[in-house]
């Protein structure tokens, strides 16, 4: 794992700088604090902060190909590095590394663009091509680590996060009101956008290309759903043996690594599955890590504790004080580039300091399994929304709602109230967002706190309208899980779970995460398995559980879906902490102007009042906070004073002396 940036020149040489590459990867060094290198031309200049985990003495990068013309610098991991590396020396190929790194750049060599097909893993990468002046990047299939871009001055930056991008003092740092509307519609913003004005990320599962006068982004995989004919006709047990197989060999290849491998255990199905896997076939001395909460109704120590007891592993957890999640919300801002509308980033923002500090640098993790196989409510909510649909007048079918929240539903006035929140688009099944689109207009309430300032900038703006365009041409005809499965994959996983809740967190404490219910082929094979196999009546990810039935104890096997959570209102109000006083004050509001003072003052008078706060309050509070927060933080008082530049370990410098007249190589967007 690391942080790569680079430079690029768009018409002519330009000098570039080792204190320019220096000062975009001092941004990075919590991604990379192991080593740095750099490689300039007079074309390009690519920097690299390496979290060392794969050929520690060797690996340093960037690395080159055999004639040197080709050269990479690379965040992530390859899986499958070995069986690539073996076919690579087979074909003629010298490698004077034994890093994954290298192999990417020799199949790039090889294979081109579709080299991306053979890597199984978690990547995002620039590779520079001194000969053909041209430079390719890509991101994994489902955008597990990032990669940022712009253009500016004739140049091209880019960078594993914003604040690389920043580092040069020609780039702008203007918010994108589109942006905010988005994050207050969806959590996060749509794929390729930020919340920034011309500042982009590469789509996951894309590649971008500069070469000769075009620039162009492709998309060269993205979640899919068979249909009929392509649906596998396996019986329910081979769907759950070949689930199985490929879910241990997922753990294995993910295990690779040249330092020790931990795991997250939460107490939930998914992590103990995967910890019991790793226990029982790999690692017998194997560290576990959890969080625990201050706030019982956050907790899930005691099934942790049931594990760690039945596995006999090492396990050391943190406890999450409502005090202490408060204190860090400024800290986990500043890693994760973006508002959040829930504070739990933070509890694993603290449990990867908490794994770092034990002398880990890598984790197994459960994320994906609830995406992949049908976890979540809102899956189960559409299915039982869509047979509702079917009669729309009917009072007996939305009571099947009550089975998934219990503890909503508990008179006659909650029942009449419920039953008219699921019924909004009940009879619009065909609508391609009937999913989710009762918890987007839910979320979107909040922009009701939006100043005239604003408001007045969105004008017509509809977030729906740009998402419906980034839907495949299949969409229409997938059913209603598999609609539901790949929006949340597309943009809750990919843009939020695996980024503000994932990588930005982790690597803030140089910690890579792996998971391993996110290889491609586990995701590609149960896209093809029917619906109502995945979610049999009302009964959750099925083939999970029957994949674990004789491995996990019978109390998590069958427990109560437990969606992680932070606490909010405890963590935030009534702590005495200066920071909220000080975003949340009427002066600071409206010298911002991206809220409403009058209503700000309203909820937070409103949940400082009241034992018990609403969903809907929370979130508010915390999406006006964190959002108030981001605003100074990244636009209004940017402090790059506090970026130590880098002192680079590695540097192959080709600068020249003399600069040719390339003015035809000029770039022009081909989208």
């Amino acid at each position: 794992m690391c942080g790569i940036a680079g430079i690029l020149n768009l018409t002519e040489p330009h000098p570039i700088t080792v204190d320019d590459l220096s000062k975009m990867a001092g941004t990075l060094t919590h991604r990379g604090p192991n080593e740095s290198g750099i490689y300039i031309d007079d074309w390009i200049g690519i920097a690299q902060t390496r979290l060392s985990i794969i050929d520690l003495a060797g690996g340093s990068q960037p690395i080159h190909n055999e004639d040197e013309t080709l050269w990479i610098v690379f965040n992530g991991e390859i899986y499958n590095y070995i069986e690539i590396r073996n076919k690579l020396i087979a074909s003629g190929h010298k490698l004077y590394t034994n890093s994954d790194t290298e192999i990417i750049l020799h199949l790039y060599e090889d294979r081109k663009e579709d080299c991306l097909c053979e890597l199984n893993g978690q990547f995002a990468f620039a590779i520079w091509d001194s000969k053909k002046k041209n430079i390719f990047m890509a991101r994994d299939r489902v955008g597990k680590k990032p990669l940022y871009y712009t253009f500016c001055h004739n140049q091209f930056l880019f960078g594993s996060e914003i604040k690389a991008l920043f580092a040069n003092k020609n780039v702008d740092r203007n918010l994108n009101h589109h942006s905010l509307n988005q994050v207050f519609t969806f959590w996060t913003t749509l794929p390729g956008r930020t919340m920034f004005k011309n500042i982009n990320e590469l789509p996951a599962g894309s590649y971008l290309s500069i070469s000769e006068n075009k620039y162009s982004v492709n998309q060269y995989w993205d979640f899919n759903f068979a249909l009929n004919d392509d649906l596998i006709a396996y019986s329910s047990n081979e769907i759950t043996s070949y689930s199985k197989e490929l879910l241990i060999d997922s753990i294995d290849i993910r295990l690779r690594a040249d330092v020790p491998v931990g795991c997250y255990l939460s107490g939930g199905l998914d992590s103990s599955g995967i910890t019991s896997f790793v226990k029982n076939n790999f690692n017998n001395q194997l560290k576990t890590f959890g969080i625990r909460f201050e706030d019982e109704a956050f907790d899930e120590g005691k099934y942790q504790h049931e594990m760690v007891s039945k596995l006999q592993v090492d396990h050391k957890e943190i406890l999450a004080t409502n005090k202490k999640i408060g204190e860090l919300v400024p800290e986990v801002i500043w890693h994760t580039e973006i508002p959040l509308l829930r504070l739990s980033p933070v509890p694993l923002y603290m449990l990867s300091e908490l794994v770092n500090k034990s002398g880990f640098k890598v984790v197994l993790t459960g994320e994906g399994a609830d995406e992949v196989f049908g976890g979540y409510n809102i899956f189960r909510e559409t299915l039982i929304r869509a047979f509702w649909a079917k009669y729309p007048d009917s009072t007996f079918r939305p009571r099947l709602l009550e089975k998934l929240y219990p503890y909503i539903f508990k008179d006659a006035r909650s029942r009449a109230s419920m039953s008219s929140f699921f019924k909004e688009g009940i009879d619009q099944p065909q609508n391609p967002f009937f999913s989710h689109l009762i918890r987007w207009n839910n979320t979107a309430r909040i922009k009701r706190f939006f100043s005239e300032n604003i408001d007045n900038s969105m004008q017509d703006y509809d977030p729906l309208l740009d998402l419906n365009d980034l839907l495949p041409e299949k969409f229409a005809k997938w059913d209603a899980l598999s609609k539901a499965q790949y929006l949340e994959m597309k943009i809750f996983m990919s843009n939020y779970l695996l980024s503000s809740q994932g990588d930005r967190v982790a690597m803030a404490h140089s910690l890579e995460i792996r998971m391993p219910y996110l290889d491609y082929r586990l995701i590609e094979f149960i896209g093809k398995v029917p619906s109502y196999l995945k979610i049999r009546g009302l009964n959750e990810k099925s083939i999970l559980k029957k994949l674990y039935k004789d491995i996990l104890p019978q109390t998590i096997l069958n427990r109560p879906k437990h969606p992680y959570r932070a606490p909010i209102k405890n963590s935030l109000l009534n702590k005495n902490l200066e920071y909220v006083d000080y975003y949340l004050s009427d002066e600071k509001v409206r010298d911002f102007n991206l809220f409403n003072p009058i209503m700000v003052k309203k909820i937070v008078e409103k949940l400082s009042r009241v034992e018990e706060s609403s969903e809907f309050d929370n979130m508010a509070l915390v999406g006006i906070l964190t959002a108030q927060i981001f605003y100074d933080t990244f636009i209004e008082n940017y402090n790059a004073h506090k970026i130590n530049p880098s002192i680079f370990d590695n540097v192959i410098d080709r600068r020249t002396t003399s600069s040719l007249d390339l003015s035809s190589n000029k770039v022009n967007s081909n989208n």
